[in-house]
């Protein structure tokens, strides 16, 4: 199967165009990527099981201000309604930003060190700017610059951040933002419809695409560029919704439009096998980024 351009291995020097160099598949194991060609990402080592997991425990609940605001702020649009899928999917399209993170890379073998510039995607959660994406997304960076829907580059700052589950918030100079509409990723159930939306490739923007849950609560194993070292994401979302280098960091919602969990990694080695984060692990950060600036 062609390879989706995987995570750099640490310290491998990126092409001259920018782009981060793809690498070969892992022996003995079988390698996936992370959805993103970015500055600073993550290469997944394994599936399922592996070493100890780090636990990402479902952060919902009455305590969630700016998360319950933005739930309740929104109606529901039914696939079944006048508007049907294609309407879910217009007005969640306008709460996804394509994010360009721009920084320096070096070699263990040179004294010089290398602009790089890596595309993601993000969720916006807020009308005044917070964006939810994964922490490989901004990781690194010296500058971010988020394109909204309707074509605006705005200069962005990272809030708060969650290395532990790939999980990262930022601000972009904005206040009239459409923010998405949140669902309980605790209420998904397999077999359910779910469509992936972002910027795969950094270039085919508000690309959606369409799937099903496959699996729950899956536990896979992630490389850290900069370190090398193995790291657990666990009680994480399967899907066959197609996602590829870009998707990182873009929301994998119901047929509702609501936000159900985060795009963040997608095998290399097989087909139709990706995974998110559920959205329910990202609530808790959300909340202490709206506090933070309000």
């Amino acid at each position: 199967m062609h390879q989706y351009e995987p995570a750099p291995e640490p310290h491998k020097e990126p092409r001259r165009d920018g782009r981060l160099s793809p690498l070969a598949g892992l022996l003995g194991v079988a390698v996936l990527s992370a959805i993103l060609s970015s500055i600073s990402t993550f290469s997944l080592l394994s599936t399922l099981g592996g070493a100890a997991p780090v636990s990402v425990s479902p952060t919902s609940g009455p305590g969630n201000a700016a998360v319950a605001s933005n739930q309740a702020a929104q109606p529901v649009v039914s696939s079944d309604s006048a508007a049907g899928l294609t309407g879910v999917i217009a007005r969640a399209k306008n709460s996804v930003v394509t994010i360009t993170a721009q920084g320096m890379t070096g070699d263990r073998f040179s004294p010089f060190s290398i602009p790089t510039t890596g595309v993601g995607s993000g969720i916006v959660v807020s009308a005044n700017g917070l964006i939810l994406t994964n922490y490989h997304v901004i990781e690194g960076a010296s500058q971010l610059t988020v394109t909204t829907a309707d074509g605006r580059d705005l200069q962005a700052t990272v809030v708060q951040t969650d290395q532990v589950h790939d999980i990262a918030v930022i601000r972009a100079s904005a206040s009239d933002l459409t923010p998405a509409m949140l669902g309980d990723s605790s209420q998904i159930q397999v077999g359910q419809t779910v469509l992936a939306i972002g910027s795969p490739l950094g270039e085919f923007t508000e690309t959606v695409t369409k799937g099903i849950v496959s699996a729950l609560d899956r536990d896979i194993t992630v490389a850290d560029q900069s370190t090398g070292a193995g790291k657990q994401l666990t009680g994480l979302i399967q899907t066959d919704a197609a996602i590829n280098p870009g998707n990182s960091g873009g929301p994998l919602i119901n047929d509702q439009g609501q936000v159900v969990g985060m795009n963040a990694a997608v095998s290399q080695s097989a087909e139709g096998i990706g995974f998110a984060i559920p959205i329910n692990a990202a609530k808790s950060l959300i909340d202490q980024a709206a506090a933070s600036n309000a």
